[in-house]
């Protein structure tokens, strides 16, 4: 097969001002690579010298055609006009892969034309593997060649590493934890490659205890070991900041506001420099803070308490926030302009109930971090472990706290286990506390209702038509009255309408007597 070259003409190298060396002719005289065709690319300025070195390979390599191909530039140290006229020579060439073999020679032109060239081979825009030379070292000496055939299976073992690479991030954001849920892993997937090249906020959106404030801290590792911050995380709870002192809190206060000594504040934006600045439940944060906080996050800059001079502090924005921030702007209550800020990239975090598939294990997961916490080693009895993941999995099992009941329900079955076991007996005490404190702190009458009668978990389904019979059978005199009441419709179609044996039935489904409530 043919060789064709392609490359820049070099204004000062071809000179021969280097030691007299010239690479373009130069590479036409390299033992064992006969150069076929040269395509030598010059602007109209250097015509004069682009003859010349056409002139002189034909002296030294007869056998090699020089084409001149004219390509002028506005600005040859433009990346944006390099690439565009370099595309657009590649796009009309017509490469012939069947009977030519193409080279680049990187050697000559301007490092924005060799970064071009590699761009585009790189693509396979232009079909061609790498050719870098380089001058004698001695008098009389040859030159260096070095040919760089982009192979694609190096590219594969490349992409191999970048995957590990990016899957090693992936265990970082979910905290070693391997996870089947497909919403959350695609979650993760983006916010790696987010938090990898990105500077814009991050909006981390779910129900409290779904693991924002955890995520958070593991997206500012990702960062700091990505080399997009090297500042610390400061995290501030929107919450606590309530009153006079939430403006001073986060933007700092002169001590001359006040006149009193100690009453100085470096404010927390100003400790963010150069790092993150966590907002947690920044859905509570007040209007007036919020037009500050806009202001800072799109400048940069902002006036402390009391302050005539502005303070400069450059930091990453990850917020979060448990409620619905839309309806908070509908409500008035949270400021559009920020939220659109905040925005930029938004996640929503399945609550755990969604994620019962990732239930083991994270439950792994926080006996190991039960143990370091005590200090002492635990494990689950068979059975308990058992009973354990079948009332955590449970469709009727919510979680309303999410990772932070699982949390400490783990924790504290843990810290009660004896001699590092925990027991059947153990799990169905924890259960009936999660599930006496779930139904205590439910607003909703219904539930509040059959808390006071049921104590195991039941499908939201059930759970009005309980509270219906409940009542009912609290106001009738007899059994046989409830029942009637209940069944009056369908008790008309039934040939056999003995109504106090089908609600015993259906009584019975829940653990439940008519004795339970007619005393009541």
């Amino acid at each position: 097969m043919r060789n064709v070259v392609l490359g820049f003409l070099g204004t000062q190298l071809d000179s021969g001002k280097r030691r007299g060396w010239k690479p373009t002719v130069s590479l036409c005289q390299e033992d064992g690579f006969e150069v076929d065709r040269y395509e030598l690319i010059f602007d109209s300025k250097f015509s004069r010298l682009a003859h010349n070195v056409k002139a002189d390979i034909e002296a030294v390599s007869p056998e090699t055609e020089v084409v001149l191909n004219r390509m002028d530039m506005d600005d040859p140290w433009d990346l944006g006009e390099t690439y565009a006229k370099l595309f657009d020579f590649a796009k009309d060439y017509g490469f012939d892969e069947d009977r030519e073999r193409y080279h680049i020679h990187l050697t000559t032109g301007t490092h924005i034309g060799q970064i071009c060239w590699f761009l585009l081979s790189e693509s396979r825009h232009i079909p061609a593997a790498l050719i870098q030379t380089g001058p004698p070292r001695d008098k009389g000496g040859r030159g260096t060649f070095d040919l760089i055939d982009l192979d694609l299976r190096q590219f594969d073992a490349l992409q191999q590493r970048f995957d590990q690479q990016s899957r090693e991030y992936g265990e970082i954001l979910k905290g070693g934890i391997e996870t089947k849920n497909e919403t959350y892993n695609q979650i993760i997937d983006q916010i790696e490659q987010v938090s990898s090249v990105s500077d814009e906020p991050i909006l981390l959106q779910g129900e409290t205890g779904t693991g924002k404030t955890e995520l958070a801290q593991r997206i500012y590792e990702l960062k700091l070991q990505r080399h997009r911050i090297k500042g610390r995380l400061v995290h501030v709870n929107c919450a606590t900041l309530i009153g006079g002192t939430a403006t001073a809190t986060l933007f700092g206060q002169r001590r001359s506001f006040t006149g009193q000594a100690g009453t100085e504040r470096t404010g927390l934006l100003r400790e963010a420099d150069g790092g993150v600045l966590f907002l947690d439940e920044i859905d509570m944060l007040g209007l007036e803070e919020q037009a500050l906080l806009l202001h800072a996050i799109e400048t940069g800059r902002y006036y402390p308490l009391g302050s005539d001079s502005e303070i400069t502090s450059r930091f990453h924005i990850i917020a979060g926030a448990s409620s619905n921030l839309t309806e908070r702007v509908a409500a008035g209550e949270f400021r559009l302009d920020l939220l659109v800020r905040l925005n930029f990239w938004s996640f929503q975090l399945p609550p755990l109930r969604a994620r019962r598939e990732d239930i083991q294990d994270n439950l792994r997961y926080e006996l190991r971090r039960a143990e370091k916490r005590l200090g002492i080693r635990v494990g689950f009895n068979a059975d308990a472990a058992e009973a354990w993941l079948r009332f955590a999995r449970a469709p009727s099992t919510l979680w309303p706290g999410n990772f932070r009941d699982f949390g400490g329900a783990v924790l504290r079955l843990c810290t009660l286990a004896p001699r590092g076991r925990i027991t059947r007996a153990q799990v169905q005490e924890e259960i009936d506390r999660l599930l006496h404190r779930w139904q205590s702190s439910n607003t909703d009458p219904n539930a509040q209702l059959i808390a006071q009668y049921v104590t195991k978990p039941l499908d939201s389904f059930d759970i009005p038509q309980l509270a219906q019979v409940i009542r009912t059978c609290k106001t009738s005199s007899s059994i046989s009255e409830a029942g009637r009441t209940l069944f009056a419709v369908s008790r008309e179609e039934r040939a056999s309408r003995n109504d106090a044996d089908r609600l015993r039935k259906y009584l019975a489904k829940f653990d439940l007597k008519w004795t339970d409530f007619s005393s009541s």
